[in-house]
């Protein structure tokens, strides 16, 4: 066994006595039955892939450490969480706001807590290069302001598909009708918030993002762990861990590792790394680890394959499919204006077909069908004309972004853009309602669940598949 994998482990451990009143109660030992070690457990990478899994799980010490990846979460936005029955939600957060916007100084009385939350949130360790993080939300931009209000809902669904990795979210309660709205709002706000200039600096409007959206996880945990009847730590692991928020936050850096592997390359280009290094710094504000943010293509390949290798396939309608539903019918806009219930109607369909379009080959309407919301003739149509709409500006920006006379207009233009664009997102709230987590039961309950059926394997290929060649 490895250092890295004796080092995971431990803090896997650890997680007991730092946070007693958490993990106490945890079998940290416990392999959660969502982790699918043996080539006999149907995971999420396709059967194409058969082989490649057959040498993944061949490597015992990443199976050891993927394994223990499924039991680690955030131990300082943890700690801090843990202080809500003697705080509250609302304190905790306040001091927190406080804290990024003035800093820790302003905040009286503030626990021992929260000030390792915030000299962690504003460590930037050596392994980041802040001047390339700049350059890469300069040109994430692009993107951000154009493409992302057009995709955001078929990428919030993406995360849908599988009911391991979605089930938090699902019993949280914050996705039931109009909810599912503000809670796409609020994801697309906080990734766009973070390619504004300056803006993951400490004190900066995504350095505060990042911090609100890691204390909301945190508090996902507490409630699900010692709140809720419904989580079962030996199916599912510990609520949200760090290895299922890699994937989210990775989505652009995964999509140029696999452009440079078609180009046979081991090293990105100045541009992509750029990219990369902003992906890596947004991802370490959520409190992922360096190990969880490699900056290489094959190393970002290695590990999202190794993640769908060993996350068993599990779909439950309950979970998945009322998720799916319940966001493809929100409506977004914070207005009823004609002009809004066009874009509402164009972004919906182009959401279906994007979304059938993640996903490889034959997969692509079986997924959409089974979980009802699959795509009409009127949906290809609106996608197209979307499409059209979108292209030549996506095209205009980039080529602009490498003119240097035109470039800070251009880009002065997008910033615009996306602040007027954060305005129809609205304020985020990060919050999450307690009450939600006591009663009832899980709608799935791993092992009787449609996990052990015979299931068409959910593998979702990158965003911004359509415009690959655009970065």
């Amino acid at each position: 066994m490895t250092d890295l994998t004796d080092s995971i482990q431990l803090k896997v451990a650890n997680q007991r006595k730092l946070i007693p009143s958490l993990y106490g109660d945890v079998d940290m030992s416990i392999v959660p039955y969502r982790f699918a070690g043996s080539v006999r457990d149907q995971s999420l990478l396709p059967a194409s892939q058969s082989d490649r899994r057959i040498q993944i799980l061949r490597d015992l010490d990443r199976v050891e450490r993927f394994s223990a990846y499924t039991m680690l979460g955030d131990t300082v936005s943890d700690a801090y969480a843990a202080l809500l029955p003697c705080y509250g939600f609302r304190r905790l957060m306040d001091m927190l706001i406080t804290a990024c916007d003035k800093g820790i100084a302003t905040v009286p009385n503030a626990p021992p807590e929260l000030h390792r939350f915030m000299d962690e949130l504003a460590h930037v360790p050596d392994w980041l290069d802040l001047d390339r993080v700049e350059e890469g939300a300069r040109y994430t931009r692009i993107h951000m302001a154009i493409q992302v209000p057009f995709v955001i809902r078929s990428l919030f669904i993406a995360t849908f598909t599988n009911a391991y990795s979605g089930l938090p979210m699902a019993l949280t309660g914050t996705l039931a009708g109009q909810s599912a709205a503000r809670r796409m709002q609020e994801t697309a706000s906080f990734f766009t918030t973070a390619c504004l200039p300056g803006a993951l600096q400490p004190h900066g409007v995504g350095f505060k993002a990042a911090a609100m959206v890691r204390l909301m996880h945190s508090m996902v945990r507490f409630n699900l762990l010692t709140r809720s009847k419904r989580w079962d730590v030996n199916v599912y692991g510990i609520p949200i861990p760090q290895i299922d928020q890699m994937p989210a936050g990775m989505v652009p850096a995964l999509l140029l590792a696999a452009k440079a592997m078609r180009r046979r390359s081991k090293r990105f280009t100045a541009r992509e790394q750029a990219i990369v290094e902003l992906c890596r710094y947004q991802s370490y504000l959520l409190g992922l680890p360096q190990e969880l943010l490699p900056a290489t293509p094959a190393g970002i390949l290695d590990l999202i394959t190794t993640y769908y290798a060993t996350l068993r396939d599990g779909y439950d309608d309950a979970t998945c499919g009322a998720l799916a539903r319940a966001t493809m019918a929100a409506y977004r806009p914070s207005d009823k204006r004609l002009r809004s219930r066009l874009y509402n109607s164009f972004e919906r369909s182009f959401s279906r077909v994007y979304f059938e379009r993640l996903f490889p080959g034959k997969d692509r309407a079986s997924i959409a069908r089974r979980m009802g919301i699959e795509s009409k003739p009127m949906d290809y149509l609106k996608f197209s004309l979307t499409a059209l709409y979108l292209a030549p500006q996506v095209a205009f920006h980039t080529i602009a972004s490498r003119l240097p006379l035109l470039a800070p207009i251009a880009d002065s233009l997008l910033i615009r853009r996306i602040q007027r664009l954060l305005l129809d997102y609205g304020h985020a709230r990060y919050t999450t309602d307690a009450a939600a987590y006591t009663d009832g039961r899980s709608s799935t309950d791993g092992r009787n669940s449609t996990a052990d059926r015979n299931t068409t394997p959910v593998y979702p290929q990158a965003p911004f598949a359509w415009q690959q060649h655009e970065h």
